[in-house]
């Protein structure tokens, strides 16, 4: 085969006479054998699939190319047969070039007859390996188009192949690149597109069906109404084919082409849109946006997202199918989908930084035109339509156009620990009165501002808010004129320090520049009164800080990530250190037992936001309310030793709505999250400071 003879005559037997002359001097025997030998098995573009944290419950897939490679034995040996019987006959006696069958083709396409393109499977499968293995549209096009110089390689290519591999391997390969139509590329998606159905599993007559489609897989597509006929002729010709191979009995063989052929396809659904369970979007989307920010998948967010939708990856997420049900469930109770308003919740888990649950009142889908027109009155008076019932914002975990949400109260942990670290203790006494003259400037005469003054003056929400509180009184009423003076008294830029530790991301320009200097920070005097955008998931994470005992850990969806090659990755996995003392962490959890209704280990807590929260959760629970100016947002932290849980109430189109947003929606929902993820668990006591 290596000689000049046979190049001759391979050349001539593959193409016309006129072309014959230039071809003989290529393809000398020199020629032949200088070229290359060697075929890299570049893998083909593969699923990856997304799993809750069970690691069974499929969340989604996401691709380029609707394929997953499967192994022989696998693969039925009816599909073996069927595709051998379909393209090529002598497969399993040339080696690699079918030196007859080219001569054939070459007298019968010389004649005029019908053509015949002679290529075995082997040479077939080095065409789309080396279609898949080229790394530019030109080599893509030189692998594929029809040229002498190509047919030569191609044969080359084959001989060295059926060296290197045993029909079996090669077979196997072949079908896992072999291109079915309606977008499932290899065996595994051709059986799971037309028959919902493993590839170990297909039938004769579904084999052959597949078979026939690989050579034109859009004239012999038996779902449209032109490709039908064609695709029933065409089974129906390679199961007489392996009746006449002796690969099926005749009676098999007649029973096969009496079966109806699949005229519908299963095609799943692609991306963070196509979830099967709606909510489960939301999550799928955060760890869509996640990867793309890890440079080991790429040198940019192109990158990236080629690999994950090509790499075959099988990703074990963090997403607690309990904790997920409970935090929709307990929205759906409250309020609905095509609400304004939402209700975002965020859980988070202490000591790994594992999202367990992101939840909210709207559907992870991509705008379809039937949302209504904004509450916004600038975006509605553009034609911009709002975010609800359906929304593929991330408005529970910020990015994109989402700086997130005024929080309110839940920031003063910040002050508190601030104030631990710096010597202060939880018995630490303030006199205050329901207001407060600060010494922080603002605006002369603002709103803000004490009358007449260019001094900051809080108020408490209730005039009757005075006397003299420790943290675990003035954290457990939520004294403003306890919180602004502590700030004062530690530094507001100490303070600010802390959140940042504990994991705070600061998404708008404006709360940047307010904190830019430690002179700027210094002066930041509402900050305890968090009028910063947050999101739930910021907060969640910021306060399971506290009951990591200290240990600021890095969000993250990822329990596992597998390659193709079956390796696992550590690219996902927890990565925590340390925030702040354990010790202050656990003064902070004392006293923030308090809002919640639990009872502190070391002090008296002597009052309430959100008594209920330990009424129903019946756990040990630390946690805390906040409220904006004129009730623009509505939020909730509550959580235990193994789950923090952040609730808002906002409205994510415009900042500064009309709208109360109420606590009796927000919190329940937020604490029964909770309540029901822990139902059946025994309770964790927090660890004592000192101990």
């Amino acid at each position: 085969m290596c000689g000049l003879l046979t190049a001759v005559i391979v050349s001539a037997a593959a193409f016309p006479a006129v072309a014959l002359g230039g071809l003989v001097a290529k393809a000398g025997a020199e020629e032949f054998a200088s070229l290359p030998t060697t075929l890299t098995h570049q893998a083909a573009p593969q699923v990856t699939r997304v799993f809750a944290s069970d690691g069974k419950t499929q969340i989604a897939v996401l691709y380029d190319e609707f394929r997953s490679e499967v192994p022989n034995s696998q693969i039925s040996v009816n599909m073996q047969n069927a595709i051998v019987a379909a393209e090529d006959h002598k497969f399993y006696e040339h080696n690699g070039v079918d030196v007859k069958g080219i001569a054939r083709a070459f007298v019968n396409n010389s004649q005029g007859g019908s053509q015949q393109g002679a290529s075995t499977l082997t040479m077939q499968y080095v065409r789309m390996a080396q279609a898949y293995g080229a790394k530019t549209a030109q080599e893509a096009i030189d692998a594929t188009k029809d040229s002498p110089e190509r047919k030569i390689a191609e044969m080359k290519y084959a001989l060295q192949v059926e060296k290197d591999l045993n029909k079996k391997e090669i077979l196997t390969r072949y079908l896992n690149l072999a291109p079915f139509g309606n977008g499932a590329y290899g065996i595994y998606a051709g059986a799971q597109v037309y028959f919902k159905k493993s590839p170990k599993n297909l039938t004769i007559a579904e084999s052959a069906l597949l078979a026939g489609m690989v050579k034109a897989p859009t004239a012999f597509d038996p779902t449209t109404k032109t490709g039908y006929p064609q695709a029933l002729d065409r089974r129906n010709y390679i199961i007489d084919n392996m009746v006449g191979l002796g690969q099926i009995t005749k009676a098999e063989g007649d029973a096969a082409k009496k079966t109806k052929l699949a005229r519908e396809t299963n095609r799943p659904g692609n991306g963070c849109t196509q979830v099967a369970t709606n909510n489960w979007g939301f999550f799928c989307d955060y760890f869509y946006r996640w990867w793309l920010g890890q440079k080991e998948f790429g040198a940019n967010a192109y990158d990236r997202e080629r690999q994950l939708k090509s790499g075959g990856y099988t990703v074990v997420t963090s997403l607690d199918l309990k904790a997920q049900a409970a935090a929709r469930h307990q929205i759906t109770r409250k309020i609905k989908d095509d609400n304004k308003n939402a209700v975002v919740i965020a859980g988070i888990e202490p000591g790994t930084g594992h999202v367990k649950t992101l939840a909210t009142n709207r559907k992870f889908k991509l705008d379809d035109g039937s949302n209504p027109l904004s509450s916004n009155p600038s975006a509605r008076k553009a034609g911009a339509r709002a975010s609800y019932p359906n929304t593929t914002n991330p408005i529970i975990t910020g990015g994109g156009d989402i700086d997130g949400y005024q929080a309110g109260s839940v920031f003063k942990m910040f002050t508190m620990v601030a104030a631990l670290e710096n010597g202060y203790e939880l018995d630490h006494p303030i006199t205050s009165d329901s207001t407060y003259k600060s010494s922080y400037p603002v605006a002369f005469n603002s709103p803000a501002a004490c009358p007449g003054t260019s001094f900051y003056c809080p108020s408490n929400s209730s005039p009757n808010t005075k006397g003299t509180f420790n943290m675990w009184t003035g954290f457990g009423k939520s004294v403003n004129t306890y919180f602004v003076p502590l700030q004062e008294q530690v530094g507001a830029e100490k303070v600010i320090d802390v959140s940042k530790r504990f994991g705070m991301v600061y998404r708008s320009s404006s709360d940047r520049d307010l904190m830019a200097t430690e002179e700027a920070a210094h002066q930041f005097g509402a900050f305890t009164l968090g009028v910063t955008t947050s999101t739930p998931l910021d907060i969640a994470n910021a306060y399971a800080t506290l009951a990591g005992d200290g240990m600021y850990c890095v969000p993250t969806p990822i329990k596992q990530i597998t390659g193709a090659d079956g390796k696992k990755l550590q690219v996902g996995q927890p990565s925590c250190k340390r925030a702040t003392d354990a010790d202050v962490a656990r003064k902070a959890i004392d006293a923030a037992r308090c809002p919640v209704g639990d009872r502190a280990q070391l002090g008296n807590c002597n009052g309430s936001t959100e008594a209920n929260a330990h009424r129903t959760i019946k756990h040990p629970i630390f946690g805390k309310t906040g409220t904006t100016d004129s009730d623009r947002t509505a939020s909730l932290v509550v959580g235990s030793a193994s789950l923090v849980v952040a609730g808002y109430m906002v409205n994510p189109d415009w900042a500064n709505h009309t709208d109360r947003m109420r606590h009796d929606i927000v919190n329940p929902v937020t604490y029964r999250t909770l309540a029901d993820y822990l139902d059946g668990t025994e309770p964790v006591e927090f660890k004592k400071p000192g101990e």
